[in-house]
C-alpha cells in the first residue's frame, strides 16, 4: 500500500503537545502577578493619598492613634488609660514594627510593611498552590478579595494578623508544632487566630499553642505595666453599627426608638435603651456557635463519621473558617477590617482541591465589595440608618451568614454526613495522622 507524503498529528500522549501546553500555567501565572500588582498599587495610592476616596479618612488610625501608641509602647508601658487599646500583648509588636524602616516616616513605613505583609501571604497561598490535589484559586481569591476592602486594610495591623493565622493553617497537617506555635502568637496578636484550634487533632498542636501564648504572654507582663488591661476595654464594648445585631437597632429606629450612634470604645456604637439586651443577644449567639463547633467535634468523632485520623487536609482549613465565621458574625462588634481574616483562611481552604470551600471563599469576597461600600464611602447612610445604609448592611451581612452556613454545612457533610467526595483524580491523598 502507497502511503501518503502527509504527517499524521502527534497523539495527546506524545511529549510533542508538553510544549504546546506549557504556556497556560505561565499566562496564568503571570495574569495573577499582573492582578495582584496592579491592585496593590492602587491601594498604595489610596493610603498615600494621591488618590482620596470619598468619605472618611481610614489613613487616620495610623497617623494619629498607631503613631501615639507608638510613643507610649516605646516608652517602655501599655496605653493603660486609653479605652481604644483593646488588643493583645503581642500587638505592640505590630504597631512598634514601623521602627524596622525608620528612614520612612511612621505612617509611610506601616503601609510599605502592610504591602510587604500581603505579597508574603500572596507568595505562601501561591507556594501552597501547587503539586497533586492542590490550586491556585486560593492565590486568585485573596487577589481578589483584599483591594474590595479598599485603603482601609494597609491602614489597619488585621492583615500582619492574617498573615500568621495562614501560615498556621498551611503547616497545621504537616508541621502541628509550627502550626501550634503560630496559632498562639497569632492569639496574643489579637484573640481570633485561637479559633484555627477547632479543626486541629494532634495534640502537639494544642500543646505549642498553649505554651507559645503563655511563654508570649508572661514575657510581655514582665517586661511591660498594664500588659492586660485591654480585657477591661473590650468587656465594656456595646453594640457597633455594622454588626448583625445591630440590624435591630437600625430597624428600630424608623419606629421611633430614641437611641442614638455616638463614637464609643474607639467606634460608631447604638447608645439608647435596649441595647444592652442586644449586646447580651449576640454574646448568646456567640456561645451557640461555639457549642455547635463542640457538637461537630464530638459527632465526628463518633462512629459513622469520618475518623479524624483520615479528615482530608482541608477538613482543619474548613473547621477554622467556620469558626472564625461564626464569630465575626456573632460579634458585637464587625468592623471592615475584620474581613480580612475571613479571606485569609478561605483563601487557605480554596487552596486545596475538591474541599468544596470555594462557592463560600467567593460569598466572602462578595462581601468584601459591599463592605467598601457601606465603610467608607457610604458610612454616613449607615450611622443616619438611611434606606440605602440599611440595604448596605442587610446585604453584607445576609451575605456573611450566607456563607457561615454554607460552610457549615460543608464541614459537617465532609466529616459526619454523606458529603460528596472530590473527584478521584483531584482528591488529595489521606494518610493516617500520628497522634502526637
Amino acid at each position: 500500500m502507497q502511503t501518503t507524503g502527509r504527517a499524521h498529528p502527534p497523539s495527546a500522549n506524545t511529549p510533542a503537545d508538553t510544549p504546546a501546553s506549557a504556556p497556560a500555567p505561565v499566562f496564568a501565572l503571570g495574569a495573577l502577578w499582573t492582578v495582584w500588582t496592579a491592585s496593590r498599587v492602587v491601594l498604595l495610592l489610596l493610603v498615600l493619598k494621591v488618590w482620596v476616596m470619598p468619605g472618611p479618612d481610614v489613613t487616620s488610625d495610623v497617623h494619629v492613634i498607631y503613631q501615639n501608641w507608638y510613643g507610649v509602647l516605646g516608652g517602655g508601658t501599655f496605653p493603660q488609660e486609653d479605652v481604644t487599646w483593646q488588643y493583645p500583648p503581642a500587638a505592640a509588636l505590630a504597631i512598634l514594627s514601623p521602627a524596622v524602616l525608620p528612614w520612612l516616616g511612621y505612617a509611610e513605613a506601616f503601609f510599605v510593611l502592610a504591602l510587604l505583609v500581603d505579597l508574603l501571604v500572596f507568595a505562601l497561598l501561591l507556594r501552597a498552590g501547587r503539586g497533586s490535589g492542590r490550586s491556585s484559586h486560593g492565590a486568585w481569591l485573596w487577589t481578589a478579595g483584599v483591594p474590595l476592602l479598599g485603603p482601609t486594610v494597609y491602614a489597619r495591623y488585621d492583615l500582619m494578623v492574617t498573615a500568621v493565622a495562614v501560615g498556621a493553617l498551611l503547616a497545621l497537617t504537616r508541621r502541628p508544632r509550627l502550626a501550634g506555635a503560630l496559632i498562639g502568637f497569632g492569639a496574643m496578636l489579637k484573640v481570633w487566630p485561637a479559633l484555627l484550634l477547632a479543626g486541629a487533632v494532634r495534640r502537639t498542636t494544642w500543646l505549642w499553642a498553649a505554651v507559645t501564648a503563655a511563654v508570649v504572654a508572661a514575657g510581655f507582663a514582665l517586661a511591660m505595666p498594664g500588659a492586660f488591661a485591654f480585657l477591661t476595654f473590650q468587656r465594656d464594648r456595646g453594640t457597633e453599627v455594622e454588626s448583625l445585631g445591630a440590624l435591630v437597632l437600625h430597624v428600630a429606629r424608623q419606629f421611633g426608638w430614641e437611641g442614638q450612634v455616638l463614637l464609643n470604645y474607639g467606634s460608631m456604637e447604638f447608645l439608647g435603651p435596649h441595647v444592652d439586651t442586644v449586646s447580651r443577644g449576640a454574646m448568646l449567639l456567640t456561645a451557640g456557635a461555639f457549642g455547635w463547633l463542640l457538637f461537630w467535634r464530638w459527632r465526628a468523632a463518633r462512629p459513622g463519621g469520618t475518623a479524624q485520623a483520615a479528615w482530608a487536609p482541608v477538613v482543619p482549613a474548613l473547621a477554622g473558617l467556620v469558626a472564625v465565621l461564626m464569630f465575626t458574625v456573632t460579634s458585637r462588634v464587625i468592623s471592615p477590617q475584620y474581613m480580612v481574616w475571613l479571606v485569609g483562611v478561605a483563601a487557605v481552604c480554596v487552596t486545596f482541591r475538591g474541599g468544596g470551600a470555594g462557592p463560600t471563599g467567593w460569598v466572602v469576597v462578595a462581601a468584601c465589595g459591599v463592605t467598601v461600600l457601606e465603610f467608607p464611602l457610604y458610612f454616613g447612610d449607615v450611622v443616619s440608618s438611611t434606606p440605602l445604609g440599611l440595604t448596605l448592611l442587610f446585604l453584607r451581612n445576609g451575605l456573611l451568614v450566607a456563607a457561615t452556613l454554607m460552610a457549615a454545612d460543608r464541614l459537617w457533610d465532609v466529616t459526619v454526613g454523606d458529603g460528596v467526595p472530590a473527584p478521584a483524580e483531584a482528591e488529595p491523598p489521606r494518610t493516617p495522622l500520628p497522634s502526637a
